[in-house]
């Protein structure tokens, strides 16, 4: 007769929490809590352009929009914070 697998004891909720507030302990989280809340209306289209700049790759973004190869760098970046704020926070 087979044993049945006892489920694994859920994680320890204070190690959880206090993880999760290490995680809003980065200048990423910040940037993006920043950028979140000041600019609001524009969240989805940051988030969009920073996945068309990694999918089509910094340079070739760049080039492609006629944007200066920093500004791309500043829009990739602050969509990642975003996105991580977004993910953080929930």
């Amino acid at each position: 007769m087979s044993k049945v697998a006892e489920p694994e004891p859920a994680p320890d909720s204070e190690a959880g929490d206090s993880f999760i507030e290490s995680l809003m302990d980065t200048d990423l989280y910040s940037m993006g809590a920043w950028f979140s809340d000041t600019n609001p209306e524009l969240v989805d289209e940051l988030i969009a352009r920073s996945i068309e700049i990694e999918e089509r790759g910094l340079r070739a973004w760049s080039s492609e929009e006629g944007v200066d190869i920093e500004e791309a760098f500043r829009t990739l970046l602050t969509g990642l914070a975003v996105r991580y704020y977004k993910s953080v926070a929930g």
